[in-house]
C-alpha cells in the first residue's frame, strides 16, 4: 500500500460520505488514519466544547494534520457568543467546517445544558448558528437528533430545521434516532427506533438543504441506498470498528479509480511512518494503535492483534514491537 500524495484542498464542499463525530475516537490519530484510506470523505473532530477552547489547552484541542483536509471541527455549547468565538478559533486554525453539536445524550452534556438536550430549544440554537454564521466565512453545519424524550413530533423537528436554515445553516446531519436522556449514549445507538423516513422528509420539506442521514449504517451498500433519497450519509461505529469500509468508497462513491482493498497488515505497515513520528515527539504507542484494533475485525488472530495494538498484554511499548509481529505475519 503506497503512500499519499501531497493533501489538497477539493475545488468544492462534498458532504457525500461522512465520518461522524464519536468522543473518544475522531481524534487527530484516528483521522489520519482514516485519511490514507480515503481522500474524499469528510471527517469530523470528537465534539470540543466552546468553553473549553476559551479557558483550555486551545493548540492541543485545535491540532490537526494538513492530510485530514476536508476536516470539520465540532462544537459543544449553547452560549452564541461563546460559539462565535470558538468558531472564529477553528476558522483560524483552518477547519473547513465548524459543527454544532445537537445530539449528544450524555450526563455531562446535559450538565452544561448543550447536545441533544438544547433540541428542547429552538430559539436558542437558530441564535448560536446565527451567532456563529456571522463570526467566520466557512460553512456552519448542524448534527441533530430527530428529537428528545417527550419531544418527538416532525412538527417539532421541522421548526428547529426552519430555525437553523434560517439562521445560516446550509448543511444538516441528521441521527435518524431522537435521544433518551435517562439512558447512556451507548444505549442511545441501539434502542430509540431508527426512523429513516422522518429524515427522507425533512430533505423532501427542506429541499434548498443539504440532508446527511446518519444512525444504523452497517456497509457501504446501505450508504449507497440512501443517496437515492438523500444528500450524503454519515458512518459512525461501522467506519470505526471496521476501518477498511472505508478502503473502496472513494471508487464506488465519487466515482475515483478503483484500488485493491489493502490487507489489515498492508494497512498496518502503512501506518507505521506515523507511529515514528509521533512516538518519537511523546505520543503513547496505544494512543495511537487503538484506533487500529477493528482492523482485523473477523478474521482469525483478531483477538491476539486486539491485545497487541491496544496494549492491553504489554507487549506493544514502541513502533518496533508493531513491526516484529508484522515480520512474523509477513
Amino acid at each position: 500500500m503506497s503512500a499519499l500524495p501531497a493533501p489538497v484542498h477539493l475545488p468544492e464542499p462534498d458532504w457525500r460520505f461522512c465520518v461522524a463525530p464519536m468522543l473518544a475516537c475522531t481524534d487527530r490519530h484516528y483521522r489520519y488514519f482514516a485519511r490514507l484510506l480515503t481522500r474524499r470523505a469528510r471527517l469530523y473532530t470528537e465534539m470540543v466544547v466552546a468553553q473549553a477552547l476559551l479557558h483550555g489547552p486551545r493548540e492541543r484541542l485545535l491540532a490537526f494534520d494538513a492530510i485530514e483536509h476536508p476536516v470539520a471541527l465540532q462544537l459543544g455549547g449553547s452560549d452564541p457568543a461563546t460559539l462565535a468565538a470558538a468558531a472564529r478559533m477553528g476558522a483560524a486554525a483552518g477547519y473547513d467546517e465548524i459543527n454544532l453539536n445537537l445530539g449528544c445524550p450524555s450526563d455531562r452534556v446535559q450538565a452544561g445544558r448543550f447536545g441533544a438536550c438544547l433540541i428542547r430549544e429552538p430559539t436558542l440554537v437558530a441564535e448560536c448558528v446565527t451567532a456563529m454564521h456571522e463570526a467566520v466565512g466557512i460553512p456552519i453545519t448542524v448534527k441533530t437528533r430527530l428529537g428528545v424524550d417527550e419531544i418527538d413530533s416532525y412538527e417539532h423537528l421541522a421548526r428547529l430545521v426552519a430555525g437553523v436554515r434560517d439562521a445560516g445553516c446550509r448543511v444538516l446531519l441528521l441521527h435518524a434516532r431522537k435521544a433518551l436522556l435517562n439512558l447512556d449514549t451507548r444505549a442511545n445507538r441501539q434502542i430509540p427506533p431508527l426512523d429513516y423516513a422522518r429524515v427522507h422528509r425533512i430533505k423532501r420539506d427542506f429541499p434548498d438543504l443539504c440532508v446527511v442521514l446518519n444512525g444504523g449504517l452497517a456497509t457501504l451498500e446501505d450508504g449507497l441506498a440512501q443517496l437515492a433519497h438523500v444528500d450524503g450519509v454519515m458512518f459512525g461505529r461501522a467506519a470505526y470498528e471496521r476501518p477498511l469500509l472505508l478502503a473502496d468508497l472513494d471508487a464506488r462513491v465519487y466515482g475515483g479509480m478503483p484500488l485493491p482493498v489493502p490487507s489489515p497488515t498492508a494497512f498496518l505497515a502503512a501506518c507505521l511512518p506515523y507511529l515514528d513520528t509521533e512516538f518519537a515527539r511523546g505520543t503513547p504507542l496505544r494512543a495511537m494503535t487503538r484506533h487500529l484494533c477493528g482492523l482485523f475485525h473477523g478474521r482469525p488472530g483478531a483477538r491476539a492483534w486486539r491485545r497487541l495494538l491496544s496494549g492491553d498484554s504489554g507487549s506493544a511499548h514502541t513502533p518496533a514491537d508493531v513491526r516484529a509481529v508484522l515480520a512474523l505475519m509477513a
